[in-house]
């Protein structure tokens, strides 16, 4: 179906309602520090934002940041959200979590957060976060969550220095009451550049995401990469050679997501309300104050969001490998490569059996 004729909705929106944090993590794409941030959305703002969507879309929306708990008015922001009928989800830094705070999350309509943990231990886990106690406070705002019966998710961003450690970050968060393990793959943004040298090589890449597949069915929580977008197109070769194809009736909602869902079905609002395809890659698609806060237009209209669309029309191997309708590559890490938004997943270690030619061709019948 070609990019025109299909509808196209947000159905996850990660809003950066602050960029203010009490950590330094070597990774952050936002290169976050304690602020102040000057020209940041106010309350009222936010509220006009969330109401034009409310107007043609009830998503998913995660607070974050920073740490978004760094803003006074974080559960008012919720629980308006909440009432509009989205589902509020935040990712917090874990320290300034409390049994209070979790009430407070509570009552304001959150549903669920993510806590990072990038080590199987507090050695390798302050190393990362580069904040002395940083795993004792991720914990601690652990132990306040599952005290509280408030859902969490553990997310690990992976490089060199901690994708040995996978499997036991895995069994801790299955240890701890996690609802969810999400591993991140690196994408060089923010501070996120200085790790450039520590990203895993393509190959190991490839067999990091044949290991997740390999854990799926065996393990008590969901279990999914995030920004490791040729997960879909592995998941559905290992399915195939068990001669099972992917559809919804079989696989339910693993069939319908797909990879990159930048400007496709998530968006990403920074904290002075610039929007994105993702936090990853910094591309305006639009201004909320200039645009009146009608994030609607923005979403039908931008020119970058229709290119992420039309994914017959990116660079090299992305535009016509017959897995790009599932996987669509990463387009922030294509950028971070080449400094080309459509070019085609540097991570990526497929060939794809369809050629240029042969790709033009079936577009056009």
């Amino acid at each position: 179906m070609k990019p025109e004729n299909k509808i196209y909705l947000p159905r996850l929106i990660a809003w950066e309602i602050t960029r203010s944090c009490e950590l330094n993590c070597i990774h952050c794409r936002a290169a976050a520090r304690f602020g102040p941030y000057p020209n940041e959305l106010t309350t009222e703002e936010i509220f006009r934002t969330m109401s034009n969507i409310s107007g043609f879309v009830h998503p998913i929306i995660i607070l974050t940041g920073g740490d978004p708990m760094m803003r006074k008015d974080v559960f008012e922001i919720a629980k308006y959200g909440t009432d509009l009928g989205f589902r509020m989800v935040m990712s917090p830094c874990g320290k300034l979590m409390t049994d209070n705070t979790v009430q407070k999350m509570l009552n304001a309509g959150i549903k669920r957060i993510s806590i990072s943990i990038d080590g199987a231990t507090a050695e390798s886990h302050d190393r990362f976060r580069r904040v002395p106690g940083a795993f004792s406070e991720a914990m601690k705002g652990i132990d306040a969550a599952g005290r509280n019966g408030l859902e969490f998710q553990i997310n690990t961003t992976v490089t060199e220095q901690n994708v040995h450690e996978l499997s036991r970050i895995l069994k801790l968060a299955i240890e701890v009451g996690a609802v969810a393990f999400n591993p991140f793959l690196l994408v060089p943004t923010g501070r996120g550049k200085e790790l450039a040298k520590q990203e895993i090589s393509p190959v190991e890449y490839e067999k990091v995401l044949n290991w997740i597949y390999e854990q799926r069915d065996e393990l008590p929580i969901q279990f999914k990469p995030t920004c490791a977008p040729h997960y879909y197109r592995i998941f559905r070769q290992r399915e195939k050679e068990k001669g099972r194809t992917v559809t919804p009736d079989t696989h339910g909602f693993e069939a319908m997501t797909k990879g990159c869902m930048g400007g496709q079905s998530f968006a990403f609002i920074s904290h002075t309300g610039k929007v994105q395809i993702c936090g990853f890659l910094e591309t305006e698609c639009g201004d909320l104050r200039r645009a009146n806060y009608n994030f609607e237009h923005i979403w039908q209209t931008s020119p970058v969001f229709l290119q992420m669309r039309d994914q017959d029309s990116y660079h090299g191997r992305c535009g016509y490998c017959e897995y790009r309708n599932v996987c669509g590559g990463c387009r922030a890490r294509a950028y971070a490569t080449t400094g080309d938004y459509l070019d085609e997943e540097p991570y990526c270690i497929y060939e794809p059996k369809l050629k240029p030619k042969s790709a033009v061709m079936e577009a056009a019948g």
